[in-house]
């Protein structure tokens, strides 16, 4: 192991909840597939390509990993 430290990377409500949209997509997408109903799938699509502009709209109002909003009590 290196003897950098990567506490917070990652760890953030605006990655929490861009992964989490993303998840959800994907398992929405998957399940569409396997049942052959193709407008859901490329439902999944677009609320795939939400999840990221999420993430990012979060970050830039204060929710990433370097914000002053950040919870930091826990680290």
């Amino acid at each position: 192991m290196s003897a950098e430290s990567h506490d917070a990377e990652g760890n953030s409500p605006a990655a929490w909840t861009a992964v989490i949209i993303m998840l959800v997509a994907f398992a929405i997408g998957t399940i569409a597939f396997w049942f052959d109903i193709p407008w859901v799938v490329f439902a999944s699509v677009g609320l795939l390509a939400v999840g990221p502009i999420v993430g990012l709209f979060l970050a830039r109002a204060g929710y990433g990993v370097n914000s002053p909003r950040r919870d930091t009590a826990d680290s």
